[in-house]
């Protein structure tokens, strides 16, 4: 985890060497690439900005702006105002450049997912009554993601998440969202669909850490413990591919010490 300042520091550095001829959106955005490979999601963010600059409407320039925003925002720690504030308002900007890239094309899986990823995560930041104001949107995009691209392994992950943290919302969480939406709309939550999806995402992509860390903790929650370990175990030998993967894999060797000597709850 790094600290906001120099996140916030990352993101001030300039995207162009003085005297450097500018560059078309395309190589703006094939830079961003890289960068976003190599996890530096800040680089990855000036470049997909300065796409922007030559190309507002530019559809990968917008959703991949507010996936870099994501990855920024998540990677700061710290639960005072001052924290809180500056990674709320980076998963609000995701949010709108996804909203965006939605506008620009209506049928692109990844618009509708950034929309729910930076609302899925910024929902995880607050308590249970703002968390439930952004559940029906969450839950939309993800869905329509599906809808748009069958094999989008971060839409499944997402809806998958979006059935276990229902699940985990109190009587009165729940209470607060029934009036919120005129009727029991969070009555959808299941542990079965937040199993399914998860584990379509992990078949999409076994390689994604993040899928494999969620997924085994939903089997821990419905007291599948073997699955739970096969999950976990694996995430070990997996590849670092996101900017908190290193944390992921922490949690997930705490769990396994959390469950150790559990068996499957028949």
């Amino acid at each position: 985890m790094r600290s906001t300042a120099s996140l916030l520091a990352a993101l001030a550095l300039p995207t162009l060497l003085a005297g450097q001829a500018p560059l078309k959106a395309a190589e703006h955005i094939a830079l961003g690439d890289s960068a976003h490979a190599a996890l530096a999601p800040a680089r990855a963010l000036q470049h997909y900005r300065a796409a922007l600059a030559a190309d507002s409407t530019n559809y990968q320039a917008l959703w991949k702006a507010g996936r870099e925003l994501v990855d920024i925002a998540k990677q700061i720690e710290g639960k005072d105002d001052s924290s809180k504030q500056v990674r709320d308002s980076l998963y609000t900007q995701a949010r709108a450049y996804g909203e965006a890239a939605v506008r620009v094309n209506p049928n692109g899986a990844d618009g509708h997912f950034t929309v729910g990823q930076a609302l899925g995560r910024l929902s995880r930041t607050k308590g249970g009554k703002e968390r439930v104001r952004f559940a029906r949107i969450i839950y939309d995009e993800g869905m329509k993601a599906i809808e748009l691209d069958s094999t989008h392994d971060g839409a499944y992950h997402l809806v998958g998440a979006w059935h276990a943290e229902v699940k985990r919302l109190s009587w009165i969480e729940r209470k607060a969202a029934a009036i919120l939406f005129g009727g029991g709309f969070l009555s959808k939550g299941n542990w079965e669909d937040a199993q399914s999806y998860l584990e379509r995402a992990v078949a999409l992509n076994p390689r994604n850490v993040f899928h494999r860390l969620e997924l085994g903790e939903v089997y821990v929650e419905v007291g599948k413990y073997s699955k739970a370990r096969e999950q976990l175990s694996a995430l070990d030998t997996l590849p670092i591919g996101d900017v908190l993967d290193h944390e992921y894999k922490k949690e997930a060797k705490q769990v396994l010490e959390d469950i150790k000597g559990e068996k499957d709850e028949t």
